[in-house]
């Protein structure tokens, strides 16, 4: 460590610390999101950036940034979030080595929320399109954590949004059949509220800030249906790059926008 850096690092750390306090008063006095989104993006690059640094070890170092961003989200007030760790496009699109460790850092990453207590745990996406041992860590996470009151975490995992609401509507269609009911009254059944009770998130609050990391600004299918009305928050930070503050600012921008979902 330099001299220069030796006198202004502490320096740094004081300003950090008083520019984040001030933010969480700003956020204390105004409209806090119930449902967060995180597209967690950047984590090759960032490894890219590294020397000596495998693309494993950048998606694990997103991991551990998103153990911290859910402990921000759950001090400032935030009911729920959901974390979109991994879509059906990444499925088939990931070389296969890199899809498999990603999967082992998935895991261990619900079985590490799981031991927080209080906070619950829920898988959202298609199961049955998952390695066995990534959806058994899901459920043991989801299962065991089932009647936690605290923060509500969503991992959307082997998720697409377009997947799901497609999903969605067959449900419908098979529930409708096995009723007996005719194919003239299906369109009745299908409506806003009825997909809304068929979906992965059925019973949860719309998703309010939809926040994304590495500066990329697009949905890529992540919960189309229910960021209908959300506000869109961009960070130029890399995943594992991503600060407290970067999330302080995006909560304090939501509180001072006026929502006006369609007036």
């Amino acid at each position: 460590m330099n001299l220069y850096t030796a006198v202004t690092a502490p320096i740094k750390g004081v300003l950090y610390r008083l520019y984040a306090a001030r933010l969480r008063r700003h956020i204390a006095n105004g409209a806090v999101p119930t449902h967060v989104g995180m597209i967690i993006d950047g984590n090759r690059r960032w490894a890219r950036q590294q020397l000596g640094v495998s693309t494993a070890e950048g998606h694990r170092a997103g991991a551990e940034k998103l153990h911290e961003f859910l402990g921000w989200c759950d001090e400032s007030g935030v009911s729920v979030v959901t974390l979109y760790l991994l879509s059906t496009d990444n499925l088939t699109g990931r070389d296969g080595t890199e899809l498999d460790a990603l999967c082992g850092i998935i895991a261990d990453l619900a079985s590490d929320l799981a031991e927080v207590p209080d906070w619950r745990v829920q898988h959202v996406g298609a199961r049955d399109k998952l390695p066995h041992a990534l959806a058994d860590a899901l459920v043991h996470a989801e299962t065991s954590t089932a009647a936690h009151t605290g923060l509500h975490i969503n991992l959307a995992v082997g998720y697409g949004g377009r997947h799901e609401i497609t999903e969605a509507v067959r449900d419908i269609i098979r529930e409708h059949m096995a009723d007996g009911k005719t194919l003239e009254t299906l369109a009745d059944d299908v409506t806003l509220d009825n997909i809304s009770a068929h979906l992965y998130t059925k019973g949860q609050p719309n998703l309010d800030l939809v926040i994304r990391t590495s500066g990329e600004q697009r949905m890529s299918d992540f919960m189309l249906w229910q960021s209908a009305h959300s506000e869109l928050y961009f960070v130029e930070a890399l995943g594992p790059d991503l600060r407290e503050v970067d999330v302080l600012r995006a909560l304090r921008d939501f509180g001072r926008r006026h929502r006006r979902f369609g007036q």
